[in-house]
């Protein structure tokens, strides 16, 4: 078999099972077996593939097919231009978290221009915290569009803090960045000048009309946060309130259905600032306000 033959059998194969995205999906799958760049795939049609090679795709490709996500199977996802591995016990990091990581660097870079400084952002001095921090994402991005910044990243699974040190090695930022196991912002001692969080926000009355990708693979732990699924903000703003040095921000990841819920929480008397950023589909995605 050549490497045209097994793609198109693979497309066919995904798309069949229904499976979303299933050219990408047979290319990523494909790649991975061959231990290929991209381009090669297209550059080398002919290129005739091993018998074991093909039985290692039909492998993964039939696991594809069951329902299991693509990342989990080429154990990666790529997250602001940085590759990072993913294990079924991280939530696996989606390109509108990249939102997040956007909205906190435009908002620490105004406050220093507010405040007169320099407007070159490098993190001197900074301290910020990533809450729930799954994979590391947002923590590594930050991390590495900020060198002089001290990063601590928060995680309730020992699990996915395993994977984001993992990950932060890989990127070296591990000097920088601590990794601690707590529940939300709990115990955590000292002020922050950014508390920035992607925290669990689908509803569990949610679970059964969600692809069965995230529901049967990726962690409960990670993806709901409560019969509605908002219900963990309000800890979250509260343990921020005290958390946050004042002018410091807390920025937000937005459920597609949490603002109404989310918004009031960051009034008056601690919260001031506050803006919202819709994602590329027009959906609230990032709440941020400013400590008072």
């Amino acid at each position: 078999m050549d490497v045209r033959s097994a793609l198109k059998e693979g497309i066919a194969q995904l798309r069949d099972a229904n499976v979303p995205s299933f050219t990408l999906a047979a290319e990523m799958l494909l790649l991975h077996t061959l231990g290929k760049e991209r381009t090669w795939l297209y550059t080398h049609p002919e290129h005739v593939i091993s018998q074991a090679y093909a039985d290692r795709f039909h492998f993964l490709l039939n696991r594809r097919a069951a329902g299991e996500p693509t990342q989990h199977l080429t154990g990666k996802q790529e997250f602001w231009g940085l590759e990072l591995e993913v294990t079924p016990d991280v939530l696996i990091p989606r390109p509108e978290t990249e939102h997040l990581v956007e909205v906190a660097l435009d908002r620490l870079a105004f406050r220093e221009i507010r405040a007169g400084r320099k407007q070159t952002l490098t993190g001197e001095g900074l301290r910020i915290v990533d809450v729930g921090t799954g994979s590391g994402c947002i923590a590594i991005a930050l991390a590495k569009e900020l060198p002089g910044a001290q990063i601590t990243a928060t995680d309730i699974s020992s699990a996915a803090l395993a994977v984001a040190q993992r990950n932060a090695g890989r990127h070296s930022v591990a000097d920088r960045t601590a990794f601690l196991e707590l529940n939300l912002l709990g115990g955590l001692a000292g002020k922050y000048d950014l508390v920035v969080s992607n925290p669990p926000y689908i509803g569990r009355k949610e679970k059964n009309t969600l692809m069965r990708e995230v529901r049967d693979h990726e962690p409960e732990l990670a993806l709901y946060g409560g019969e509605e699924g908002y219900e963990l903000y309000a800890d979250l703003i509260a343990q921020a309130a005290t958390t946050v040095m004042r002018g410091g921000l807390l920025v937000l990841e937005l459920g597609h259905n949490s603002l109404l819920a989310v918004q009031p929480l960051l009034e008056l008397p601690h919260w001031t600032n506050v803006a919202v950023t819709n994602d590329l589909a027009g959906i609230p995605r990032v709440i941020a306000a400013e400590r008072i």
